[in-house]
């Protein structure tokens, strides 16, 4: 790569440079203080310097040295740092939202996709139904948990197995299989076909898959799967989220999904939790909100089975959303829950 003229660059490319310099984990925590459109920019301009050359590295640590971190140690910039980055400031779910629109020639590959996913469940499974496993999981890893569970429970029991491992194991797809899927699927619709870049899949998405499929369905597939390839599903596993896994939450984290739930939802919802689970979040409320939480299930009386569930799905739909902006963990050490 030429060298870079530090001097000439805008502000927006000091930063970028800057931030390759400190490393990605130092670099998130600079990221955190900017709003989406600031960090597209940031991360735009990151993936034009694939590599910083010494005597700029120089450069950028003396004009940034007030707020230089402790982490110095990478040069390697371009797409990967960029998305390494996000996904430390933003998580998964963000990271791969935000990226999608930086890469190179993104458009109307993602378009394509993207009108497949506006179709009926049936319609897409009449459409991907002949094509490789690959092809398949790569467009489950587009649509949302529900359209891809509709769609996933239309295939073969066999294909299901093998998509899923797919799904699971998808980390980055090359430009030249994004250009060979979309040409495949493109030809049911008026677009030009271009490749862009993708980031989909993996253990995530095939929790949410799992999370969306009838039980017994979920628990045998997750059993095969545990069977052909144990890390994979050991890792699924862990990203799995029943509303007894609340148990699983650190003591802070769980307070932090506490205040996104509505008292009504959370008393309904602990009509079916265990004894350890109701003692565990009446810890994790204040005396008086503890006290009042249980004067509101006890007023209650019987509810209904599917309303119960529909309550605890609202509070599974909000663990996942603060896990996916990195504000809990789902990691914490797995304790025994009583199915």
């Amino acid at each position: 790569m030429a060298d870079i003229d530090f001097t000439k660059l805008n502000r927006q490319q000091k930063l970028a440079v800057f931030l390759i310099c400190i490393g990605p984990e130092a670099a998130a925590e600079v990221l955190k203080q900017f709003d989406d459109a600031e960090i597209e920019l940031l991360c735009r301009e990151m993936s034009t310097f694939p590599m910083i050359p010494e005597a700029t590295q120089k450069q950028a640590m003396e004009e940034f040295s007030a707020i230089v971190a402790s982490s110095v140690g990478s040069a390697l910039g371009g797409l990967p740092f960029a998305q390494r980055t996000l996904e430390i400031a933003k998580g998964d779910y963000k990271a791969q939202s935000i990226i999608g629109r930086v890469g190179p020639v993104a458009g109307s590959s993602v378009e394509v996709i993207s009108d497949i996913a506006e179709m009926e469940g049936r319609q897409i499974f009449n459409l991907i139904k002949h094509e490789q496993p690959q092809t398949i999981s790569f467009v489950l890893s587009y649509l949302d948990p529900a359209k891809s569970a509709e769609v996933f429970a239309l295939l073969s029991p066999d294909l299901r197995e093998e998509v899923v491992e797919r799904l699971g194991t998808i980390e980055s797809t090359s430009l030249d299989l994004v250009s060979k899927i979309v040409r495949s699927l493109g030809k049911h619709f008026d677009s030009k076909v271009r490749p862009a870049f993708h980031r989909s899949g993996g253990v995530r998405a095939v929790a949410g898959l799992l999370n969306s499929l009838d039980k017994e369905m979920s628990k045998n597939l997750l059993a095969r799967i545990e069977e052909r390839n144990a890390t994979l599903g050991a890792a699924i596993r862990k990203k799995l989220f029943s509303f007894e896994d609340l148990n699983r939450l650190a003591a802070a984290d769980l307070q932090r999904v506490l205040r996104e739930v509505d008292s009504g939802n959370l008393a309904i919802s602990m009509k079916s939790a265990s004894e350890a689970l109701r003692e565990k979040i009446y810890a994790g409320l204040s005396k008086r909100a503890a006290e009042s939480l249980k004067e509101e299930i006890e007023l209650l009386g019987p509810v209904r089975l599917k309303d119960v569930e529909a309550a605890q799905d609202v509070i599974i739909q909000a663990v996942r959303r603060l896990e996916e902006e990195g504000q809990i963990s789902l990691d914490s050490e797995s304790q025994a829950l009583v199915a």
